[in-house]
């Protein structure tokens, strides 16, 4: 089922790439300006700096501003692409084509939300019901989940993030955050965050688990490449590059959105830590 949806997402970026060839947008064939979100980013700062050995002319003007301003960002002519950890929302599509704009997709990865917590803390397994729980505000000590007696500090993306809002439609069941919840604006500053606080948890990418931070298993399954791409890891989700309109073929804002279809651009995914669509 998962590798359906993944194929579908995947055809529906070209069928919309097709229908939008005539749309208006090019940039400025100099500059590649791109907005968006912070778990996309060491994606497209790698290929910025690959593109750049071949495109030395081209100037990119790169933010990490979430998801949602990504978006709103690309609607109004603020950006060229709109990196995306989510799909567009419906009333993000609805606006841009007020304003005259066709959006399309590039699927060009696969990534999960990951569970991480400090690696001092003994926990490393939770179901979707602790989890919910956890963040709710219902359990608020490790001790009741069998860890040590220490206070729960739930930590969440903030809700322009399309982290954010995948987590909070597949791990939260759209259920709304307890009060005491933290609220971070970027994947490092969880990451910090978790590193640094004994009794945190948080969320991130898969590419933002390293050492300083523990991965937990959800319903009893590691995130990891190879759950990622067979889809036994729930929390998995394509990451996305928009423009609005077809690039122009052979153009330099072309070239770099189908980058990830070139085999330098799908070692920098893997070398990212993310997941290549080849993986499938």
């Amino acid at each position: 089922m998962k590798k359906k949806l993944i194929l579908c997402l995947w055809a529906l970026s070209f069928c919309l790439s097709a229908t939008a060839v005539y749309a208006q947008g090019t940039p400025n064939q100099g500059e590649i300006r791109i907005d968006g979100s912070t778990t996309v980013g060491p994606v497209v700062d790698a290929f910025v700096s690959a593109f750049n050995v071949t495109h030395p002319n081209i100037r990119f003007s790169v933010k990490k501003t979430g998801s949602g301003d990504g978006a709103t960002a690309l609607v109004e002519g603020r950006c060229d692409v709109a990196a995306m950890s989510r799909f567009m929302r419906m009333d993000e599509y609805t606006r841009a084509l007020t304003a005259g704009k066709m959006l399309v997709p590039f699927a060009i990865c696969l990534d999960s939300v990951c569970l991480i917590v400090h690696p001092n803390n003994p926990i490393r397994n939770l179901t979707q019901e602790q989890v919910k729980q956890i963040y709710k505000g219902e359990i608020s000590n490790w001790q009741e989940l069998g860890g040590p007696d220490m206070p729960i500090v739930a930590i969440s993306r903030d809700t322009a993030s399309g982290t954010y809002e995948v987590f909070h439609q597949l791990a939260m069941d759209s259920e709304r955050l307890g009060a005491k919840v933290e609220f971070s604006n970027s994947n490092p500053a969880i990451f910090t965050r978790v590193s640094t606080t004994a009794g945190a948890i948080g969320y991130v990418g898969l590419g933002f688990v390293a050492r300083g931070v523990e991965a937990v298993r959800y319903e009893g399954v590691m995130p990891s490449r190879t759950s990622i791409a067979n889809g036994t890891y729930k929390l998995s989700r394509p990451l996305y590059l928009f423009t609005d309109g077809f690039p122009e073929l052979g153009t330099p804002l072309f070239q770099f959105c189908t980058f990830f279809l070139t085999e330098e651009g799908q070692e920098i995914i893997s070398a990212k830590g993310f997941v290549p669509f080849t993986n499938y």
